[in-house]
């Protein structure tokens, strides 16, 4: 018999379900921007149950598994997308008339300029990791320059940028989420991510 001590447990890969998780909500958010569609009442389900809860299941196994890149880029946008779902609901009077009424859109704006500074220095880091992950931050950053201009200064080829950056998100994750699962699972690069650059890290 094994001895229950000496068992080891081992924590699978989660960055395919993360990556899924936030190609789901990017893909559905990003018609309204585009205007496909209207409305944010059937995005807000997807934001919470794809954009946080998937995002958080891969944080936590990431912090599992001592990955610090992982667990804090799926926890910051997991509960950047908690945040955004509760601002919707917040503007479609869930949480009463009153305090739809009393909010102020550049604060959520601020809250954009906030994600874009830790996006970029997440960036930075990215450039470690593939150029999968890397184009995914690169993506993010205009995604949020977009929104901080949109929303914070009225520039109204701020919500373009925005609404072409998250489609874009949308397609390149779901490749990273199928590179992930199909090459764990063939045992080989069967869908290149390609190799970080090499820049910083010996």
């Amino acid at each position: 018999m094994v001895d229950q001590n000496e068992r080891k447990i081992f924590t699978a890969d989660p960055s395919a379900l993360g990556l899924f998780g936030l190609a789901m909500v990017t893909f559905v958010a990003s018609t309204q921007k585009l205007g496909w569609t209207t409305g944010t009442s059937f995005i807000i389900p997807w934001a919470i149950f794809l954009g946080a809860m998937a995002q958080v299941y891969a944080c936590v196994n990431d912090a599992k598994k001592g990955n610090v890149f992982g667990a804090t880029a799926f926890g910051a946008y997991s509960l950047f997308w908690l945040a955004v779902a509760m601002t919707w609901m917040t503007s479609n009077g869930v949480f009463g008339e009153a305090m739809k009424a009393n909010a102020d859109v550049k604060q959520l704006g601020f809250a954009f300029l906030g994600y874009l500074i830790f996006s970029l220095y997440m960036t930075l880091a990215s450039l470690e990791t593939n150029k999968v992950l890397m184009i995914i931050f690169v993506l993010i950053d205009f995604l949020f320059l977009g929104l901080s201009l949109s929303v914070i200064w009225g520039i109204e080829i701020g919500h373009e940028i925005a609404a072409v950056s998250e489609f874009l998100i949308a397609l390149v994750g779901f490749y990273g989420s199928a590179a992930n699962v199909i090459n764990h699972t063939f045992g080989r690069a069967f869908l290149p991510v390609g190799k970080p650059l090499g820049i910083f890290k010996k």
